[in-house]
């Protein structure tokens, strides 16, 4: 089978595939956090990704989380195709409207900032932000920068996830964050499953302290938590972020380029580190 981002590439796989053999990890997406940099880097391994190319699918398919979560669509999916539904009344699935809300965002990259603009401008959405470095212009959204995950958790009726997944971020999303968080918000992931403690996060979602998550990756891909699964106020895809034919062809033209450059010795135009 082909190696997914959920296979680690670590020491023991490259001395497996024959250290000094490989040359070069020429990685199809963003994130790296399944690879060992520093092994590949002990053994004059260089690494590449695939970035810029993945912003607008999954800019995309976080405000399709979004639009889902908050007019309960997935719910209203399984019910007509469970041969439930009984008909238009007044109170049934009603949920909230997306426009006018505020929208936290965590980590104000390429991704981030892509989000930002569809959420201002598409849905007039008043936007904050947490970044590890400054961002002067407000993401051009007017937005505010706060100082800490949980103040943004705390002024936002969405909190969307944009941050690469490292060391530091893991779990960035905990228990503190979602216990700041109002009883109708929501959690959006379209990032890397282990920017978020799962466990605080399904604790959320049975209690009712939080309203609901949209998930479009998971901290043991492709295994699901069940918790998470069985709860009815989540919208859960199988990683699909990048997942559009425009997307994935460009991601495999950066393949080509990086590959391409570093057997010509040229400087990789994506080297990762």
């Amino acid at each position: 089978a082909a190696p997914t981002v959920s296979d680690v590439i670590d020491d023991e796989v490259v001395r497996a595939g024959g250290a000094g053999r490989c040359r070069m990890i020429a990685n199809y997406g963003v994130g790296v956090n399944h690879i060992d940099l520093s092994a590949a880097a002990s053994h004059g391994i260089t690494v590449s990704n695939t970035p810029g190319v993945l912003t607008d699918a999954t800019a995309d398919l976080t405000l399709t989380l979004m639009l889902m979560l908050c007019r309960r669509a997935g719910e209203g999916e399984r019910e007509l195709r469970a041969g439930e539904w009984s008909g238009w009344r007044p109170t049934h699935l009603v949920g909230r409207q997306m426009t006018g809300k505020t929208l936290g965002i965590i980590g104000m990259g390429r991704i981030g900032r892509a989000v930002a603009h569809r959420a201002h401008f598409g849905f007039g959405m008043e936007i904050v932000f947490q970044n590890r470095s400054p961002v002067d212009d407000g993401a051009g959204v007017g937005g505010r920068q706060l100082a800490s995950v949980a103040e943004v958790c705390a002024a936002s009726d969405f909190v969307s996830l944009h941050c690469a997944a490292t060391p530091e971020t893991r779990h960035i999303l905990g228990r503190e964050a979602l216990a700041a968080m109002s009883p109708s918000a929501y959690v959006i992931n379209t990032a890397r499953g282990d920017v978020v403690d799962e466990d605080a996060l399904v604790a959320a979602l049975e209690s009712g302290a939080i309203g609901g998550a949209g998930l479009d990756v998971f901290q043991g891909e492709p295994k699901v938590n069940p918790a998470i699964m069985a709860a009815p106020n989540t919208v859960l895809l199988p990683h699909l972020g990048s997942a559009t034919e425009e997307t994935r062809v460009a991601m495999g033209m950066k393949v080509v380029e990086n590959a391409r450059a570093f057997a010509m010795g040229e400087a990789l135009p994506d080297k990762v580190g």
